[in-house]
């Protein structure tokens, strides 16, 4: 992220915590990360990991494009990329992102809310995917949902992968 778009992620996430009367070192307990390192993000510092913006994220109980939205629409890492292509506000609150992942990656993601579905559309490569205790192998133009309540993991193949993540939201839990 450059430095505007870090300022941005900063101030979102100190008007999210207060707005939740939290202090910085609650948030931080709570997402499992250093109070140095949310300290660092919250002043507009630093280079927050996808991990840790997924964990912040889930902490203040908002969806991950609600949370980034208003910094810029890509996070990156060396091996993955994820881009909010939209957000859709609808009775079912929507997100769809295109995440891209270099040869052999894998990304562990932890649970989102109760009650909300992934959709994956692999668009090239290979990825096997799903719930940790239920991975499927997918090729493109493979189709995959699942309940995504509950840890999961995204794996690419020897070549990469670039997939369509949507993510519906229970009804009601979007910020």
């Amino acid at each position: 992220m450059d430095d505007d778009a870090l300022q941005r992620l900063g101030r979102r996430v100190i008007a999210l915590r207060q707005h939740k009367t939290w202090s910085l070192s609650f948030l931080a307990d709570r997402a499992g990360i250093a109070k140095s390192s949310l300290s660092r993000l919250e002043q507009g510092k630093g280079n927050p990991t996808l991990d840790t913006l997924w964990r912040l994220a889930l902490q203040l109980d908002i969806p991950f494009s609600a949370l980034i939205a208003t910094a810029q629409s890509s996070v990156s890492e060396e091996d993955v990329s994820v881009s909010l292509l939209d957000r859709l506000q609808g009775i079912v609150p929507v997100d769809i992102y295109l995440m891209t992942l270099a040869p052999d990656a894998v990304r562990y993601a932890g649970a989102h809310a109760a009650g909300t579905r992934e959709t994956l559309q692999i668009l090239a490569g290979q990825l096997q995917a799903g719930p940790d205790r239920a991975l499927v192998m997918l090729e493109a133009e493979g189709i995959h949902q699942f309940e995504a309540g509950q840890a999961h993991t995204y794996r690419a193949g020897p070549q990469g992968a670039t997939v369509l993540v949507t993510i519906f939201y229970p009804q009601g839990d979007v910020a």
